[in-house]
């Protein structure tokens, strides 16, 4: 299964350290949909590559988007093409039976209530002890699927490829014509910290 991850990329450390492709971020996780960072630590990621990269550019909904704007904490965002071993499975909660049988409703999955949708993972992270993570729909655009990875996937991961995103990459216009962002090519950043997609 092939799965996309937008992230600030750091190209001088292996894929499992601070700024790869493959670095859970429990440390400073808690605040995200599925976070739970005293049981585990997880990774957001789409099936969709557009699905990845609007996640990250939501930030700019009603301005612009300018080249330094593909950069946080000075690093620049890549889109990452992770391939996930067919051997694993995921908890999907587009499925009525997964969700009739984790007494859990749409609204519960699609819910901007964090302890609510964090409770929820946290319990099926507990249940389905082999599943990789948690296969739910984007906020933006239902046919989209986010997939949440639990860091006990990490053995069944690896990089197909990393590259880093720029203005005029097709795959960033897309993200920028669905959020309705204009492309600015003359325009300072604005030097955006937010580091790790939590929706």
């Amino acid at each position: 299964m092939i799965v996309y991850r937008c992230f600030p990329w750091d190209s001088g450390v292996d894929a499992t350290s601070p700024g790869g492709a493959l670095w859970f971020p429990r440390e400073l996780q808690g605040d995200g949909r599925h976070d739970a960072p005293t049981r585990y630590g997880c990774l957001y990621a789409s099936e969709t590559a557009a699905s990845a990269v609007v996640e990250e550019l939501r930030c700019f909904v009603g301005t612009g988007l300018a080249g330094p704007d593909l950069r946080r904490s000075g690093l620049p965002l890549a889109l990452a093409t992770l391939v996930l071993a067919d051997t694993t499975s995921l908890v999907d909660l587009d499925e009525p039976l997964v969700l009739a049988a984790a007494r859990l409703r749409p609204s519960h999955v699609a819910s901007y209530e964090r302890p609510r949708t964090q409770e929820a993972a946290a319990a099926l992270h507990e249940r389905y002890e082999s599943a990789a993570g948690l296969r739910w729909w984007s906020s933006f655009e239902s046919s989209w699927a986010n997939v949440t990875l639990f860091d006990r996937a990490l053995e069944a991961l690896s990089v197909e490829e990393v590259r880093p995103l720029r203005l005029e990459d097709e795959i960033v216009r897309e993200a920028a014509s669905f959020l309705g962002l204009r492309i600015l090519h003359h325009r300072a950043g604005r030097g955006l910290l937010r580091s790790h997609r939590s929706t």
